[in-house]
Parts: C-alpha cells; structure tokens; sequence
C-alpha cells in the first residue's frame, strides 16, 4: 500500500490506444500518481501486473484474446492488486460483465466519458485520480474470506421490513446473502448501495440470477411488497414513508444512494419492527441510520472486518454503537431470516418487543 510521499504506481489496462491514452494522461496530471505501464489485452494485463505489482490498476472488460473478468480472476490469484473497472455503460453487454468482474475481485466500478468537452474530461479525469487514490488505501484481499460461523441469537424481534447499506465490496456481499434467502420471504429488503450511475440495472439483472427474490428498481409511490428487493433509481436516494410507500429523490451530493436516508426512514415508518445492517464500504454512510433503528428498538447488524473488503462503514457503526459486534458475511442471511415475522405489512408504526443490536 502505498504511503506518505510515495506515488500510487497504477497499471493502465484498454484494448484502445486513445483511451489508454487519454486515460494515462489524466492520473499523470495528479501528483499522486505514476502510470507504471499500460497493456492492451488481458494476458497482457496479467503478466504486467505479476511483473511490476502496481498499487492500482485501471481495467478494461471487453478486449482481445483474455476478457476482463478472466485476467482479473487471474491477476487476483497471481499478483493480487485493487482494481477498478472503468467501462461503458450504454451497452447491456458491457453492464453484465461489469457484475463479472465484480464477482472475480474487481473493487469499483466507474463508466468511461460520454463528454467531448475538454473541462469536462478533465473534470473526469479528476474524478478518476480521486478514486485510484481512494482505493489506493483499501487492503489488498486475494480472496474472499467465508467463515462458517453461527449467526449470534436474535432473541423476541421480528421485523416487517430489512435495509441493507454497502459499498466498496458491496455488491459480491449483497449476491452471497440474497443468493442465500427464500422465496418466500414475508418482508420487503430495500438496499442503499453505493454505484456510479449507469450501473445499477446492471446490477439488478446480475443479482436476479442469483437468488429466487424478485430484485427491482422502486417506483415513486409504489407500495413495498414481501418477498421482493428494491433498489433505487440511478442517482437517486429511496426512502420509505408512510404506509410502506416508496420515496424516490434526486441525490443532492454525498454517497449515492444514502444509507443513512433510507435506514433513518425505516427506523421512523417501522419503528421496533424495522431491521437493517451495514456491510462492507469505505466511509461512514449507513451508521447513523443504524443507530436510529437501534434507538426505535430495531434489529441491527454490521458486517466484521474478517470479511469485508472495506472495514470502513461498518467499523464507524459499531463506534457508534449502532449494533454491538461484527458478524460475518456468511451469518447475515440466517439474521435476517430468523428476524423476520410472517404476516400482513403494518399500516403504521406498531408497538414491539426490543431487538437484538
């Protein structure tokens, strides 16, 4: 990882000369950085990250000979590095095999630029430099740790609804634990999970594959039904009010989608009756929302540092006593099963027995 005044050595991965060009030229303009080496193919891709172990490399997907969830999976069992995908986002191709490289151990996704504008592509490019330099600081994980531990008890709470904040690392999380719930679910999941818009219907065809849940992007006003899960729209914040009527609102800055809007908003509609948790991502977006479940009397968990990418949100969580320990990636799905009462959705906030935290 690099430290104090070291420069961030980042390999240049795309099949184009002018984008790997253009791309080379922009994190050049930070002082933060060295561009160590470009390659225009996959194995070449491979090969350069075993030979010069850069810090963070910028990767491609689509390209000649070893496409780009192929020479990640690869880079990440012989020289494991962070990488961030930087992709088109107009093509469904392309937004399928997004969530691929995601799956192979790729930390971020960031789309290429649609500007022409040369402000405005260096405005991208700025944007691009503050992300390498962001997960510059991430540890490298070469695998994704699952452990076998026992879910801790979830004693008297039964909820009516769960929300889950995440991001760095977020979405391969959220596929192991929807993957994991039934059909059958008698509650509504609503997720807050960090992406760079253009990317989430990518995501919801990829987590649809994975699990027997319905996943969908709310609706302005549409009302939550059991069994389903909800994301919201591109660049907007989903809160849920009222009667378990869905809120969509432009995001105004900050992380987007905010964990912290949408796990307040189901701590003031549910009360004791709403559960959330806090998984793997960098900053601290999603612990104050916690902790107003935790204060309503809701379930609440955070996600350890053994298995999580980015220890970051759910470690301020527990700081901030939002919940009282980690658990394991592998115990969640058991948590929110076990917290989850069947019956009909509640028409406003019910009086219940206090959860777990």
């Amino acid at each position: 990882m690099s430290s104090g005044k070291e420069p961030i050595r980042v390999l240049v991965v795309d099949d184009s000369p002018t984008m790997a060009d253009a791309v080379s030229a922009l994190l050049t303009d930070d002082p933060r950085i060295e561009v160590v080496g470009r390659a225009n193919t996959g194995s070449r891709a491979v090969t350069l990250a075993r030979l010069l172990r850069p810090d963070v490399i910028t990767m491609d997907l689509l390209m000649p000979d070893l496409d780009g969830p192929a020479a990640i999976a690869a880079i990440m069992a012989e020289a494991p590095a962070r990488i961030l995908v930087v992709s088109a986002v107009a093509d469904q191709r392309n937004l399928d095999v997004c969530f691929q490289a995601m799956s192979a151990g790729a930390l971020e996704l960031i789309g290429k630029p649609t500007v022409t504008s040369g402000e405005e592509l260096r405005r991208w490019g700025r944007q691009l430099a503050e992300s390498v330099c962001l997960m510059a600081e991430v540890p490298v994980i070469s695998r994704r740790v699952r452990m076998a531990s026992p879910p801790p008890p979830v004693t008297g709470a039964r909820v009516d609804i769960f929300g889950l904040a995440a991001s760095t690392g977020g979405p391969p999380a959220l596929s192991e634990v929807l993957s994991r719930l039934p059909a059958d679910m008698p509650v509504p999941i609503v997720i807050a999970q960090h992406i760079t818009e253009g990317f989430t219907p990518g995501m919801v065809r990829w987590l649809s594959q994975v699990t027997s849940l319905k996943v969908v992007i709310g609706k302005e006003g549409e009302r939550l039904e059991p069994g389903r899960v909800y994301f919201p729209l591109d660049g907007h914040d989903l809160t849920v009010e009222g009667n378990g009527v869905v809120r969509l609102t432009r995001t105004r800055g900050g992380p987007c989608p905010s964990g912290d809007l949408l796990l307040s908003s189901l701590a003031r509609t549910y009360g004791s009756r709403a559960g959330g948790g806090v998984l793997t991502g960098m900053g601290e977006d999603g612990a104050r929302g916690l902790l107003d479940i935790k204060k309503a009397g809701g379930v609440t968990f955070a996600q350890d540092e053994a298995s999580s990418v980015v220890f970051g949100m759910p470690r301020v969580a527990i700081e901030l006593r939002a919940t009282d320990r980690g658990v394991p990636l592998s115990a969640i799905p058991d948590i929110i099963r076990m917290s989850c009462r069947r019956g009909p959705m509640p028409n406003s906030r019910p009086p219940g027995p206090e959860g777990i935290a």
